[in-house]
């Protein structure tokens, strides 16, 4: 179908029913249906450490691909390897092997997520835009200010609001008049075709850094793998659903805000005329990792659900892992081989 969508607005239209419209529609009918409780709160909270612990693992790449931390690229890197958009990658497959109850909780944990994608990166993107730049006159106050407000102002983020604050008077989704019900029911059922559909049709397999895009994501893919498995161990999870969930959520394709943040910075360097080599991030290189990012992560979801109890090992959950990580290694490893062997 690609002959047919040649516009790259065509395909973002796509992109947008599916994350105004249909996406939003199966959360909200999802956390109407199950009961929420003030222990709940934990599920952000720990989705929030998840970032982190993501975050602080990041410059383990960096040794083993030869990676300068404070260069455009490790700068890059830091930004994207941590974030998370389960909701084109994840959320549809867990609605169709899970269930509603499953994809409530993935909504809840999002919650998390978004404030470390989109205050915790931005302040991170800022500090190492003013370091790099010597920049001054960057009133932060007022970006975040516009950040909480295009927060609250998501579809996805609203209706998990209102789902909550309905709940909470004791509304739940048999209470809703038919005709709301029915809306919700039909524009829900849209979401997965429409998530394989716009895989298929973004999926561009353009020239550029691809070795180190494939290499971040096996290693990004098997340092999520062992933390997941610590925190399975540490939180002491035994029922399967919760399991898958705390595997596949983390492993969702790395989320669109941080690339809107370098965006931004990029265009204040476009305007003072700074070469690649010196700019604070590598907006080709966020681009690109995006790009492959999504299938990616759709592909090994995909995997890891259909194989039942597999993955839900703690032992299987580290092995695998593992590998991966030396998959991600493996390609600069042998490029120094490669370059030692001509040297001789």
């Amino acid at each position: 179908m690609k002959s047919k969508f040649k516009n790259k607005d065509q395909t973002n239209g796509i992109k947008e029913i599916i994350l105004s419209v249909a996406l939003p529609s199966t959360i909200f009918i999802s956390l109407m249906k199950i009961d929420i409780d003030s222990s709940m709160i934990i599920i952000p909270v720990v989705t929030l450490v998840f970032n982190f612990l993501m975050f602080f693992s990041a410059p383990l790449a960096f040794s083993l691909f030869g990676i300068e931390k404070n260069s455009p690229t490790g700068r890059t890197l830091m930004m994207l390897i941590p974030s998370l958009a389960p909701g084109l990658s994840c959320f549809p497959f867990i609605a169709e092997f899970l269930g509603e109850k499953s994809l409530a909780i993935a909504a809840l944990a999002d919650v998390g997520n978004k404030f470390f994608v989109l205050i915790s990166l931005y302040i991170l993107a800022m500090n190492m835009f003013l370091k790099n730049s010597d920049d001054k006159e960057t009133k932060m106050g007022g970006k975040l200010k516009s950040l909480f407000v295009s927060m609250f102002q998501e579809p996805i983020n609203i209706l998990i609001f209102l789902a909550i604050i309905l709940l909470s008077v004791g509304i739940n989704y048999n209470s809703l008049p038919f005709v709301v019900t029915e809306i919700f029911d039909k524009t829900s059922a849209m979401m997965t075709p429409l998530v394989l559909l716009f895989i298929g049709l973004a999926v561009q397999l353009k020239e550029g850094k691809k070795r180190i895009v494939a290499s971040i994501l096996f290693f990004r893919a098997g340092i999520t793998m062992i933390i997941s498995a610590g925190m399975i161990y540490v939180l002491h999870i035994t029922d399967l659903s919760l399991i898958l969930l705390a595997i596949v959520i983390p492993l969702s394709a790395a989320s669109f805000w941080p690339l809107a943040h370098i965006s931004a910075f990029n265009l204040r360097e476009d305007a003072k005329g700074l070469p690649k080599e010196k700019r604070t991030f590598d907006l080709e290189l966020a681009v690109l990792l995006l790009a492959f990012s999504l299938p990616f992560s759709t592909i090994l979801i995909l995997a890891i659900l259909s194989s039942g109890s597999f993955f839900a090992h703690t032992s299987t959950l580290l092995t695998s892992g593992m590998i991966f990580i030396v998959l991600g290694a493996l390609p600069n490893a042998l490029s120094k081989v490669f370059v030692k062997v001509s040297k001789a």
